[in-house]
């Protein structure tokens, strides 16, 4: 199987399945010096493991980080850095029933097509727990960018009908309710949503919302490798999105030019914005200004209502699925976001170190 690496300079390359014995991650081009320990991903792992609320799937994994090579006396030393999560709570005996048949909404269909094998085991790779590569990257992407002073900030703005106003924000909140809303008020409504769809043995989508600020002009390329295009590339191989928005994304096509355009101005000596219709990035590089970007994730296809679907011999059947599902996956995969995203951005940053002989010769300055 190829398209299990991203990124050019800061590649990762995840690996395992969802009912293996462990996943992991191996990144490469990992600058040298970085300060970091297993304490810093495990906060990241934190926040997407499972069994933590009502709201999401019942199987409890504590989800513990080892690295296993690329970090010594405490910083990463420039070669490797292989990290691993082992599973400890797989009960593959739930998927025995859909051994020979096809889920609505999941790749079971397609990766029989595609290799006419597959791992039914929760997904195999197809599983959400892949992300555990990612987010566990994802944590040392954010932190080499925090010592350049970027900041992302990922969190739900809606799930199903209920959506968090636009002039509320409550950071601790993000990291308290059990939906990542950045509203205690928004949540409890949320949450009662999710609750009724339990009852129902239904699902639930909804929309996450990632914030970079920070992010200095001049990343990302005007062609192919726009540094939108990246992102929307990034977000859109997690498993449950279906849609990207960048700036006000799809409100932009029901204006004028004179209405989305945003005016520049100078302050401080610096070009800056007087609105950020374009999110924060235009001609595919970044402007100076906070990158937005908006993420729609679909419901749950694991739903325990009986569905229609066919087996392996073509022939017509109902399936009800059991096991341990997420009624939404939106609030566990709002750190994915931010992981992704922070991965693209920091990917850029290093590509375009060499946009500029003066960079080179910063880097590099002759020696007498």
């Amino acid at each position: 199987m190829s398209g299990s690496s991203y990124g050019k300079l800061f590649k990762i390359t995840t690996w395992g399945e969802s009912h293996g014995k462990a996943l992991g991650v191996v990144i490469d081009g990992c600058p040298a010096g970085l300060p970091l320990s297993e304490e810093d991903i495990q906060i990241f792992l934190d926040r997407r493991k499972p069994g933590k609320t009502k709201i999401a799937t019942p199987r409890k994994e504590d989800d513990k980080v080892e690295i296993l090579s690329g970090v010594f006396e405490g910083k990463t030393t420039g070669t490797p850095v292989s990290l691993i999560v082992h599973n400890t709570s797989q009960r593959s005996s739930d998927y025995s029933e859909i051994a020979n048949c096809y889920r609505p909404g999941h790749a079971d269909y397609t990766f029989d097509e595609k290799y006419g094998f597959r791992d039914y085991r929760g997904g195999g790779r197809s599983s959400a727990r892949e992300t555990i590569g990612r987010v566990a990257a994802g944590a040392v992407a954010c932190k080499l960018l925090a010592l350049l002073g970027i900041r992302l900030t990922a969190y739900t703005r809606s799930i199903g009908p209920v959506t968090v106003p636009e002039d509320v924000f409550d950071a601790q909140a993000i990291l308290e309710t059990p939906t990542c809303m950045p509203d205690r008020e928004t949540s409890e409504k949320a949450e009662e949503y999710l609750t009724a769809c339990m009852k129902s043995y239904d699902s639930a989508g909804g929309v996450i919302e990632c914030r970079i600020e920070g992010c200095p002009p001049g990343i990302g390329e005007p062609v192919f490798d726009k540094l939108d295009a990246c992102l929307a590339k990034a977000v859109m191989s997690i498993g449950a999105v279906k849609a990207v928005e960048i700036g006000d994304g799809t409100l932009v096509s029901k204006r004028k030019g004179s209405e989305n355009n945003d005016a520049f101005a100078m302050k401080d000596g610096h070009v800056i914005k007087k609105t950020n219709h374009a999110g924060g990035i235009l001609g595919g590089i970044s402007d100076g200004s906070p990158i937005t970007l908006r993420v729609h994730v679909k419901p749950t296809p694991s739903i325990f209502q009986k569905q229609q679907t066919v087996n392996r011999q073509g022939e017509e059947i109902e399936l009800s699925i059991r096991g341990r599902h997420d009624p939404v996956v939106v609030p566990r995969a709002v750190v994915v976001v931010e992981s992704m995203a922070a991965l693209t951005l920091l990917d850029g940053l290093l590509l375009n170190m060499g946009a500029r002989v003066e960079n080179l010769q910063k880097i590099y300055p002759p020696r007498s």
